[in-house]
């Protein structure tokens, strides 16, 4: 049966940041913090050894794999941060397209840092996908 890599732990998030280097990655890490911690209301919590996530929720597919999931998060790794967002959500593009200098890929957005992007643009995407995944999946913990 599969298990997946990226639970819930119970690593402290402020611990890891400290850990980020540069100090202006770690810089970038704190105001994201921030950010998701205030739009979404809840508490940050380590995903895995480096994914910090807000919220959770559980997903069933079709096919029978199933598991739990930050809503919305993000992750500062060496060569971009990662963001990450609802996948199948057909209205972050709208969103994206106002949102400044970034890359995406099937569940993430990668910016070099948040001076390269507009903050409320990704408050809009933080609730946004918060949104979506209530909508799709209602009985959220």
């Amino acid at each position: 049966m599969y298990k997946p890599k990226t639970t819930v732990t119970d690593q402290c998030v402020i611990a890891f940041i400290e850990q980020i280097e540069p100090p202006r990655k770690r810089g970038d890490a704190y105001q994201l913090l921030d950010i998701f911690t205030e739009t979404t209301g809840y508490e940050a919590k380590m995903w895995g050894p480096s994914i910090i996530g807000f919220g959770t929720y559980h997903y069933k597919y079709d096919s029978g794999h199933e598991g739990d999931a930050p809503l919305v998060g993000f992750s500062p790794r060496k060569a971009k941060i990662s963001l990450y967002f609802a996948t199948g959500d057909n209205r972050r593009a709208d969103l994206l397209k106002d949102f400044g200098k970034h890359t995406t890929g099937k569940a993430c957005v990668h910016i070099n840092r948040v001076a390269d992007i507009k903050v409320d643009v990704l408050k809009a995407l933080i609730v946004q996908s918060v949104q979506f995944l209530k909508e799709t999946y209602p009985k959220l913990k």
